[in-house]
């Protein structure tokens, strides 16, 4: 039911019914699902940059529902935003509170019906008192919220544009029962380690049948009757091929359906994994076995298709998730201070092959968890996300919301106060009822001494950031988990800022308006890039933005992108504790310095490119670990063993080689090796500069893996030993296009290392930007249309730190 609404907005409770509302009102067309702040961005009386109160009015939706038949049939309401009355033909018949319930509603159609539902005034029931509250975050700019089951999204100053979200925001259905043939009233499956999957189902038939059958490809199970029109039973199938996170194997989906006195119906795809949780050696320890192999999760923390439309359709999400997989990601968290996605979003991760962390909406606050009308929203919202995604083999862990645990201990509070029975009792047990088969967290963060520090279980890691830690904190604080990790005010590409924030860098309030900050706080999430700016490349922020505007631009570009894969680079060593961590955050909500690796606008910033590369399944790393030398770390993620040449050089003038070495090496699968690098050269050499026997004779050292098959380039590393600005160099570049099958290839060739390579063609997005080109090494770049229409060869610039020079192609 999407065409024909109208909107009408009013003031707070001045109407009781539709049929007060003045004829002469003013009324404009609605998208439905969609916002309030969608309908009026539509007709420009909205701006998302900057937004106006939406939640200080009623808003009106209003249908005449004409339909060719008469008799039962029910509306189905799947998301609300927030607290709303129905009415048909002008009274009331139903009542929501939540905006994470879907709510059904059964009525006679007549042939011609008015609809009409009232979204009531949120603030005004914001300022409303509750139960007393034992803490209060300081990031959400209302303490009501603990009390209305709505998102914090438009209500965190500093995070995201306050931007309230009003309206149908899902879809309106209607079901005539006349059309509707069953009810699935649970699903589940299992994969045990032999391979063997089972399927269990419970189906209620809204008219008589004879046979029911569950269906998965070519095989079947007969169902049986336990009562009126229910049947129930299980299908096992033999050597069923698993489904696998796409880092480490193929996420394989299998069809299933029913079959209903013959007639198939399909219930859509799944998968089967299985799921375990490895607390290390130690105990302290928390990490995923799927199919009993550990795999490093690695991804970031969802944020939004669309912060003024609170879209969920496949089309809205594909483009965020797709670049997720292309990064090599292989999970995403929805946290708890997000929505909840549409079932079309666990389906695209399922054949994408991302895992879903899911929080439920708690964040922060001192619920009232003693309250039965709380307690029974949570256990409502709960069931139906676990019904609506229970053949998604993606969704892999449920989560009791985010930081309840940290907030309560950060204020000094025994854990008898921030710990309870919904996170601890009421929500696992129901996890454990309706998915079976996922993991359950009760808290983001959780674990240790207190839940906030990270060597322990699950940590929200802002060592390195937030708390301006050097880099190697990221081995020093034991990481186990990062659910949380790495937020950095983020600066897009050049083309996104001249189209969406024309404004000159940290100096222009326009500009500063769009740098996170965690409210009430002194600094900025751009205060903290500036300091590893001045870390690792030995400048004065302040001058450089100020003389230097572009050169400070690009500087902090790369810096958050050379931070994140030193980052990874530790926690994916050999050795290392770590078994997964998620970056803070996926996408921006408005274009400019936020903390997405992709912008507003749905383009990959630096910081994508640079985790695309730490995230390789196939890797190397080089560790400077002092005077032990320089350690390489090898990892193979695959399934396959891996045949490569390793080659490692130290340059010196980014030109000169010093040192060499190279070795064939075998990687099985599955399987991490370090070499010290001077094992390639045959003797010492002070890889890491540590010893100091006079002045250094080199400033980068490359390392390379290769295929022993086809030379073809698997991976490099770089380490700097005196720093990444004493490896500035002016390096020359020689490019070649080429096209096979309308695939545009760019080679590029430098004649000396080069920093922080930056390819831009307008219309094209490079496969790979920013990165460091060894000299005389030949890169292929893929430049991939942004547009599928365009047809004519890519012409562009080619610019790196090294050099001020303009290179074209």
């Amino acid at each position: 039911m999407s065409e024909g609404w109208t909107l009408t907005l009013t003031e707070p409770d001045a109407f009781e019914t539709p049929t007060e509302i003045p004829v002469d009102a003013e009324t404009i067309t609605a998208p439905v699902p969609g916002t309030v702040a969608q309908a009026l961005e539509v007709l420009g009386k909205f701006d998302r940059l900057d937004p106006k109160p939406l939640n200080i009015y009623d808003a009106w939706y209003r249908l005449t529902l004409i339909s060719e038949h008469v008799g039962p049939a029910t509306l189905r309401f799947e998301g609300l935003a927030t607290v709303s009355e129905i009415f048909l033909n002008g009274e009331r018949v139903a009542h929501s509170a939540s905006m994470f319930e879907a709510l059904d509603v059964p009525f006679d159609l007549s042939g011609a019906d008015e609809l009409a539902i009232c979204f009531r005034a949120l603030a005004p029931r914001l300022e409303r008192l509750g139960p007393r509250a034992r803490w209060r975050p300081q990031m959400m700019n209302s303490q009501g919220l603990r009390l209305i089951r709505t998102t914090a999204l438009g209500h965190m100053p500093g995070w995201c544009p306050e931007i309230h979200a009003v309206g149908p925001w899902r879809p309106i259905r209607l079901i005539r029962h006349d059309e509707h043939v069953f009810d699935v009233l649970a699903f589940q499956s299992e994969l045990d380690a032999e391979h063997t999957a089972t399927l269990r189902l419970s189906v209620k038939t809204n008219h008589h049948a004879s046979t029911v059958e569950i269906t998965c490809g070519d095989v079947s199970a007969p169902l049986t009757s336990n009562e009126k029109n229910t049947f129930e039973g299980m299908l096992r199938l033999d050597n069923i091929e698993p489904w696998w996170p796409a880092t480490h194997g193929t996420p394989t989906l299998h069809d299933v359906g029913l079959r209903i006195d013959g007639q198939r119906y399909a219930l859509g795809k799944t998968g089967f994994r299985r799921i375990e949780i490895d607390e290390g050696i130690d105990g302290k320890g928390f990490g995923l076995k799927i199919n009993g192999e550990p795999v490093f999760c690695r991804g970031a923390v969802w944020t939004n298709a669309d912060i003024a439309r609170l879209p969920g359709t496949r089309a809205d999400y594909e483009p965020w998730l797709r670049l997720a997989t292309e990064a090599g990601m292989n999970m995403i968290r929805i946290g708890g201070t997000m929505t909840y996605e549409t079932p079309n979003f666990f389906a695209l991760c399922d054949e994408l092959g991302l895992m879903v962390w899911q929080d439920l909406m708690l964040a922060n606050f001192d619920y009232p968890t003693k309250d039965e009308t709380f307690l029974a929203h949570i256990k409502v919202e709960t069931t139906q996300l676990l019904e609506n995604t229970a053949l998604s083999p993606s969704l892999v862990i449920m989560c009791g919301g985010s930081e309840m645990y940290q907030q309560g201990a950060m204020l000094g509070l025994s854990e008898r106060i921030w710990k309870g029975a919904l996170t601890e009792e009421f929500l696992p047990q129901l996890t454990a009822l309706l998915r079976p088969d996922i993991a359950y967290v009760p808290n983001s963060p959780f674990g240790g001494a207190l839940p906030f520090f990270p060597n322990e279980k699950v940590g929200h890691y802002y060592g390195i950031g937030a708390y301006c830690r050097p880099l190697e904190d990221a081995r020093r604080a034991d990481v186990r988990f990062a659910a949380e990790c790495l937020a950095f005010a983020n600066v897009p590409q050049q083309s996104t800022l001249d189209k969406h924030l024309a404004a000159r860098p940290v100096h222009d309030p326009l500009w500063k308006a769009r740098v996170p900050r965690d409210r009430n706080a002194s600094w900025d999430f751009e205060d903290v890039r500036d300091h590893y700016l001045k870390l690792l490349y030995a400048v004065d922020p302040s001058i450089l933005r100020r003389e230097e505007s572009e050169q400070y631009l690009d500087l902090s570009r790369a810096v958050t992108a050379e931070v994140m894969e030193a980052t990874f680079a530790e926690w994916r060593r050999a050795g290392s504790t770590c078994q997964g961590a998620l970056v803070w955050t996926l996408q921006d909500l408005i274009p400019g310095p936020g903390w997405g690796l992709i912008d507003a606008t749905g383009e990959p910033k630096p910081a994508w490119y640079g985790l695309k590369r730490a995230f390789r399944p196939v890797q190397i790393n080089l560790l400077d670990e002092g005077t032990n030398g320089l350690d390489i770390h090898l990892i193979n993620e695959k399934l396959e063993t891996q045949d490569l040449v390793l080659d490692v050089t130290c340059l010196r003038d980014g030109l000169q080689p010093v040192v060499t070495g190279k070795r064939a090496v075998s990687l099985a699968p599955r399987h991490k090796q370090v070499i010290a690098a001077t094992d390639l050269f045959g003797a010492f050499f002070d890889t890491t500069y540590a010893y100091r026997f006079g002045p250094p004779s080199y400033n980068v050292t490359v390392a390379k893996l290769t295929d022993q098959a086809t030379g073809a380039l698997i991976a490099t590393a770089f380490h700097f030993p005196q720093g990444r600005h004493m490896a500035m160099h002016p390096a020359v570049f020689q490019t070649e296009m080429s096209e096979e099958k309308q695939r545009w290839t760019l080679d590029v060739t430098a004649d000396r290392f080069a920093q922080s390579v930056h390819i831009t063609a307008e219309g094209f997005r490079p496969s790979d930007d920013w990165f460091h080109l060894a000299p005389g090494e030949t890169r292929p770049i893929e430049l991939r249309p942004i547009n599928p229409q365009i047809s004519h060869p890519p012409k562009g610039e080619i610019r790196t730190l090294g050099s001020s020079q303009v290179f074209r192609f």
